[in-house]
């Protein structure tokens, strides 16, 4: 396949050479907005790859260039835009999260990957992880019984710079969101309701942008069961991504090794790790890999699509409810939210 690559940045970099390695592509075509970076990463790839990437002198060209699919990991404000425009050429795409900072642009940009009938997979790396995909397993066979609670933590080690706030969606939108995405594909239920708050600590940047720097949220399952999820900026240890699968039988943890970020305060417990984890990219390489990998077998027809939009979609309206029930400090039912999204669905509807 040859699949065109929009996005030269920190996770771009890393999506195009795990994509270049994958089975299946034969040809690579980068293009960002910014040509130079373009080049440069083109350049560095084909001393690991051989001949196999090109560097398009613009985002426009990539489209130019007969490719079979394409890649988005370009900065969040112009992923519908990229979506809609894979989607009126046929191509299928994989994009990285959200599909836009609001649902209105979410909306939108589904409804065109539904007329145009392409296939359109989101990233959500942690349905490809070893340690969720063998929970979702566990939780399946029975054998942690009912789970009564599941806990969720999303940890930064330092916070981003202060110009990744305004296009980040915020804590919620852009951390949590992860997490509301695994209990719902893990679990294979619906949150019904929500509960959430936040706090500012830490840099007066937060707070100029209307975020938070730690937040935590009650969500309620339909069958009853109990989650909460926090995450936050600052966890000076490491970076700290685990779920816990609480139930009558047995109890299973998601991210407990040798490099998760604490200390026990017990007699004989574990001290610090040597070598904690620093990032999302180091903790999730091999989802990551996995999911690209995923991508061309579902771009070629060998495979299902493992994350539609419309997972997207679900994971994101747990989100706006959360950030709705902190904003307005009261539960916030996911009924809403759908009252919401119909409205808008009717109003993104073409004219007759």
């Amino acid at each position: 396949m040859r699949i065109g690559f929009l996005g030269a940045g920190r996770i771009g970099s890393f999506h195009a050479a795990a994509l270049a390695a994958t089975d299946g592509v034969d040809h690579l075509v980068i293009g960002d907005v910014d040509p130079g970076r373009a080049a440069a990463l083109a350049a560095a790839l084909n001393g690991r790859f051989g001949d196999r990437v090109t560097a398009a002198e613009s985002v426009d060209a990539v489209f130019d260039a007969g490719i079979d699919a394409v890649a988005i990991a370009t900065a969040t404000a112009s992923h519908a835009d990229l979506i809609t425009r894979a989607a009126r050429a046929g191509l299928p795409a994989y994009c990285e999260k959200p599909i836009s900072l609001d649902l209105a642009g979410t909306v939108r940009a589904l409804r065109e990957v539904a007329t145009a009938g392409t296939l359109l997979q989101m990233g959500f790396q942690r349905r490809f992880d070893a340690g969720y995909r063998a929970a979702k397993e566990a939780y399946a066979s029975g054998k942690l019984g009912r789970v009564h609670t599941i806990r969720a933590v999303t940890s930064d080690a330092a916070p981003p710079p202060a110009e990744f706030l305004p296009h980040s969606g915020g804590l919620i939108r852009d951390c949590l969101v992860h997490d509301f995405d695994a209990v719902r594909w893990l679990t294979g239920r619906e949150v019904v309701e929500v509960f959430a708050t936040g706090a500012n600590g830490g840099a007066a940047f937060f707070r100029e942008a209307g975020d938070v720097d730690t937040a935590a949220a009650l969500l309620t399952l339909d069958d009853d069961t109990l989650v909460t999820a926090t995450a936050t900026r600052y966890n000076g240890a490491g970076y700290d991504v685990r779920m816990e699968l609480s139930g009558e039988r047995d109890s299973h943890v998601v991210g407990l090794d040798a490099r998760t970020p604490f200390t026990s305060a017990e007699p004989g417990g574990p001290g610090a790790p040597a070598r904690p984890w620093t990032g999302f990219l180091e903790r999730f390489e091999d989802a990551y890999r996995a999911e690209l990998a995923a991508f061309v077998a579902a771009a070629r027809g060998d495979a299902p699509n493992p994350c539609s939009g419309e997972q997207a979609l679900n994971a994101l309206l747990v989100a706006e409810a959360c950030e709705l029930s902190r904003l307005e400090h009261r539960p916030v039912r996911l009924s809403e939210m759908a009252e919401r999204m119909a409205a808008l669905t009717e109003a993104a509807a073409p004219t007759p």
